[in-house]
């Protein structure tokens, strides 16, 4: 029995190619929006964080809490 390509039995791949083809062109895109917006930030991922320190004397310089309390927070980090 010959099957040819209008049986039916060719289309299943057809679609499937098309279907990993979107995928891969979708993968791309997200790819080079990714890489740009690495490039726009300067080649950092993150911005650097604050320490639990630097937050904690940004709070006693605004005076938002006393010197007794930073000193005791700042044993705890320390």
């Amino acid at each position: 029995m010959q099957f040819r390509m209008m049986d039916g039995y060719g289309y299943g791949m057809g679609y499937g190619m098309g279907i990993l083809g979107l995928i891969f062109w979708i993968l791309v895109i997200i790819g080079l929006v990714l890489l740009i917006k690495y490039m726009w930030q300067g080649g950092q991922w993150r911005r650097e964080q604050e320490s639990a320190l630097e937050i904690l004397k940004k709070k006693y310089a605004r005076g938002e809490i006393s010197k007794e309390e930073f000193e005791e927070k700042k044993k705890d980090l320390l």
